[in-house]
């Protein structure tokens, strides 16, 4: 009894050891350096990736893969130090990709992008200072913009991208990121309807 016990405990303290490790804070964004360990890369990254193995990085990556406005915005938390002239720096050679990102034959992977300083004064910010939406005419053109963790092969991602996050590695402490895609705007018509030998489509709204 005291053997199963000691087990049982034991057991308990691996399991609250990993939840402590699970919440603990997320180090700073090295996104810009070599692809991080697997233990490092969320859900989200692994489900990306199995998606990228089973069309190909030529699919995956291409102008049509999934078309449709993505919009994919980012959060910085700056170097405490950083100055004003770096952190104009930063912003200035974010907003440049929105020209300098292109595929091989010069076509462009950005559709727009805007930018802001955090003005709420809702204290729900985390410290997040600045924010950037990006939007992208399709899914292949977002993957082929982000690039690492989920495509790690330079052949398929932007390297105009690359070289802005390895600049701005050191001037940012933390970076939030999160993406959604834009729901149709496009009507769905529904089939006329039958009144004698006149075919009038139903009214919308």
């Amino acid at each position: 009894m005291k053997t199963r016990y000691l087990a049982l405990v034991t057991a308990g303290c691996l399991v609250l050891a990993g939840a402590a490790r699970a919440d603990a804070p997320a180090a700073p964004d090295t996104a810009g350096t070599d692809t991080p360990p697997e233990a490092q890369i969320s859900d989200a990254a692994h489900a990306e990736r199995l998606i990228a193995s089973q069309v190909g990085l030529v699919n995956f990556t291409s102008p049509g893969f999934h078309r449709g406005t993505v919009r994919h915005i980012v959060m910085f938390r700056f170097l405490p130090v950083i100055t004003d002239d770096q952190r104009a720096e930063v912003v200035r050679r974010f907003m440049a990709l929105r020209q300098i990102s292109r595929r091989n034959d010069g076509s462009p992977v950005i559709a727009s992008i805007e930018t802001g300083a955090q003005m709420s004064g809702e204290g729900l910010d985390e410290g997040l200072q600045q924010a950037f939406v990006v939007t992208f005419n399709s899914e292949g053109d977002r993957n082929y913009y982000v690039g690492r963790p989920v495509v790690t092969d330079p052949a398929y991602f932007d390297p105009a991208h690359e070289a802005f996050r390895k600049f701005a590695a050191p001037f940012i402490i933390s970076t939030l990121v999160f993406d959604y895609a834009v729901p149709s705007a496009q009507p769905q018509h529904k089939a006329p309807v039958q009144t004698g030998r006149l075919r009038v489509p139903q009214q919308q709204g």
